[in-house]
């Protein structure tokens, strides 16, 4: 007869023999945000079908300055822009979301092939299908990427006259290295071609913080968002009730910074781990850079970039670039 404490001290071992569940890259990516300290998730994973939506409804809010600044530069300086970059063949357009933004260029720009690239493959074919109706002269190829640690562009899609397109300051989610890098991964692919990208300049933080942390708190349910799309992908036990959205902006690093802050000690598990959380602890979901002008044509030039352009807003709080590769 075998005693009850060996039967535990068997299934004890078994358990702790027991290999962790495999992990696919974005899991293991997840994973390992959640048990760095301090804790953080790549601000890609906010942007599930429910997150490009909020994000897109974000962009109409009258805190959130940049989507109608980025549009008034394109307004006024349409031509001068379309000038500098010269002929399209094809536009990339990468974290195209709702495609909006470039479609607003394709009269001044007239590519021949659209290539939306966006992390949310099921949104962007929503708003493929809109664009194939109203444009049925446009090739346009659609691709559900993470172009976020590399770039695929298809052979399908010209290697001339391709220009990559990086609207409503995205590039600033990238700390200053991981930007370089990027950038430098976009130029590899247009030689001959160019660069048209959008950038939010430095500006006070009471214009600043409202912008991501808005009085209808969608920004903060987009952000709560990011922890149901954790769920979904890592099989966490994420309740949004235990978080609350925090936007701060850090002068010394010239970036808001989003978090998610616990309200009370709990614990988050997943299968094959877990992280304890203490009240008023953060997960770091997203940082936004912000330059001046000279900063950011510096950081082209040193990724490689040359006949640098730049164009404002009327008020100075935004720029779009242009820049051949």
């Amino acid at each position: 007869m075998v005693s009850p404490s060996a039967v535990l001290a068997h299934t004890a071992q078994e358990y702790q023999a027991r290999p962790s569940p495999a992990l696919s890259a974005e899991q293991a990516e997840l994973r390992d945000g959640l048990l760095d300290h301090p804790a953080h998730i790549d601000p890609k994973f906010l942007y599930d079908a429910l997150g490009s939506s909020l994000f897109t409804a974000i962009t109409q809010l009258p805190e959130y300055y940049p989507t109608r600044c980025e549009a008034e530069i394109f307004e006024r300086h349409g031509q001068d822009i379309a000038r500098h970059i010269g002929p399209v063949q094809s536009m990339i357009d990468l974290g195209a979301g709702d495609c909006v933004k470039a479609e607003r260029l394709f009269a001044s720009l007239r590519p021949r092939h659209y290539v939306p690239i966006d992390i949310s493959a099921d949104y962007l074919q929503t708003a493929v299908r809109r664009l194939q109706l109203s444009y049925p002269d446009l090739r346009v190829t659609a691709i559900g990427q993470d172009f976020s640690q590399a770039l695929a562009v298809p052979p399908e899609v010209p290697a001339e006259e391709r220009l990559f397109f990086y609207p409503g300051s995205s590039i600033g989610n990238l700390n200053p290295d991981d930007a370089h890098a990027m950038l430098q991964r976009i130029r590899a692919q247009c030689h001959g071609g160019g660069l048209l990208v959008g950038v939010d300049r430095v500006k006070p933080r009471q214009v600043l913080e409202p912008a991501y942390d808005d009085a209808l708190h969608l920004t903060a349910a987009f952000n709560l968002n990011l922890l149901r799309h954790v769920n979904d992908v890592l099989d966490a036990d994420f309740d949004v009730n235990d978080w609350q959205h925090v936007a701060l902006f850090n002068a010394t690093c010239s970036r808001v910074e989003m978090h998610l802050e616990a309200q009370r000690a709990l614990r988050v598990t997943w299968p094959g781990g877990e992280r304890d959380f203490s009240p008023g602890e953060r997960i770091h979901t997203e940082n936004s850079y912000k330059f001046t002008p000279q900063a950011f044509s510096d950081l082209l030039q040193s990724a490689g970039y040359r006949d640098v352009a730049h164009w404002s807003d009327s008020r100075g709080w935004f720029s779009v670039f242009s820049a051949r590769a």
